[in-house]
């Protein structure tokens, strides 16, 4: 009787004690999940997010360190097509959209977005010897662009006849093989994947000095994380105020353009 007395006490205090000592495997699962910042990203637009020996580096992974260095979070990456990004994020399957994302009212209807770090540019791209030389002589053409971009609709809302991918190496692809006669993209990874390209090939591609058009990059997260975008706020302009997001570019052999006020 005194063993089976023994026994039941035994048991009532290792119950009270997984109770009070946290033994809730939910709190601890919570509380890892906290200390993490999850961001969403489609890893083949240089310089900004790139793969470098199976690993996601460029600016933006860059500037997402050092404000997890300032919030006390790890960074957890989560690679995908640049078309589902924005959807992730605004499902919350994700905590921050960090893909070369431009900052405009259609996106603003469905994620909240930080401030501007950067004030980019679509580049169009051209094969060497191309009788296209300017943006109006894009009028006609079918040209090439990423999926989901903002490089995609803008052609579309300006009647441009477009043939759309998944990535851009896709998109350069379709350049070169002469399916299109123009590729819209990012003026920064335009010239990081145009001098990457001619390096390699004998037929030469060119980037034309007009732009197609200049937009914000920022950085988008679900509503309802409306703290964790002023803390991001308050770090970014902070950050291009006194030249450290500047440096990061330098860093890069890129030329930094501030957002316009």
């Amino acid at each position: 009787m005194k063993k089976i007395i023994a026994l039941l006490l035994t048991l009532m205090f290792a119950v009270t004690c997984f109770a009070a000592c946290g033994g809730d495997s939910s709190d601890a699962t919570a509380d890892e999940a906290s200390n993490k910042l999850v961001i969403a990203t489609s890893p083949d637009f240089p310089p900004f997010e790139y793969l470098e020996n199976g690993k996601v580096v460029g600016i933006e992974i860059d500037i997402m360190n050092l404000i997890c260095e300032e919030l006390g979070k790890e960074l957890v990456i989560k690679e995908m097509n640049f078309d589902s990004v924005l959807p992730g994020i605004s499902a919350g399957k994700y905590d921050v959209g960090v893909s070369g994302i431009t900052i405009n009212e259609k996106r603003k209807k469905n994620s909240l977005f930080t401030a501007p770090y950067y004030e980019a540019a679509q580049a169009i791209v051209v094969v060497e010897g191309s009788d296209i030389a300017s943006k109006a002589d894009l009028e006609g053409k079918k040209i090439s662009c990423q999926t989901g971009t903002t490089a995609e609709a803008y052609c579309l809302e300006n009647g441009y006849t477009i043939s759309a991918f998944e990535s851009n190496p896709d998109a350069q692809m379709a350049l070169t093989n002469g399916k299109v006669k123009a590729w819209v993209i990012d003026n920064l990874t335009a010239i990081a994947m145009v001098e990457d390209y001619n390096a390699k090939n004998d037929t030469k591609l060119v980037i034309l000095d007009e732009y197609m058009t200049t937009e914000p990059y920022g950085f988008a997260l679900a509503f309802g994380n409306e703290a964790l975008v002023a803390e991001m706020d308050t770090l970014i302009n902070k950050w291009v105020a006194d030249g450290t997001i500047e440096a990061i570019f330098t860093e890069y052999g890129e030329t930094y353009e501030a957002p316009k006020a």
